[in-house]
């Protein structure tokens, strides 16, 4: 089991750049892990994956091009890096903890407790 903390939300003007970190408290190094968000009114979107050891990514069309996940097993720490960020992105940002199978992204029940993030003016 693993509990998952997101920190670094906060305001930022559009096509500002904004870094989310997720400090795990054990290993994270068997999972591959996964950036959501959720806007006020809206289901909850994943935005971003990476496996296991940091080989792949993939990202959710409306982000590619602008955020990268990344990770560092050895601090159990994933990060998205937001980069020219727009007013949609406004959102809760929540890290979890899951698998991969056939090339799609599968969450266990590991959540943080999210970070907000609001792009505006």
């Amino acid at each position: 089991q693993v509990q998952l903390v997101e920190s670094g939300g906060g305001l930022v003007q559009p096509g500002g750049s904004l870094r989310l970190s997720c400090a795990a408290s054990g290993s994270i190094s068997i999972y591959a892990m996964g950036w959501y968000r959720q806007a006020p009114g809206k289901q909850r979107e994943l935005v971003a994956h990476i496996t296991t050891n940091g080989g792949s990514t993939n990202y959710a069309d409306s982000v590619k091009g602008r955020f990268t996940i990344s990770r560092d097993n050895a601090k159990n720490t994933v990060y998205l890096q937001m980069n020219r960020v727009k007013p949609e992105d406004t959102a809760v940002y929540y890290c979890n903890a899951g698998y991969t199978y056939r090339n799609s992204y599968e969450s266990y029940n590991y959540w943080g407790q999210g970070t907000q993030v609001t792009v505006s003016s």
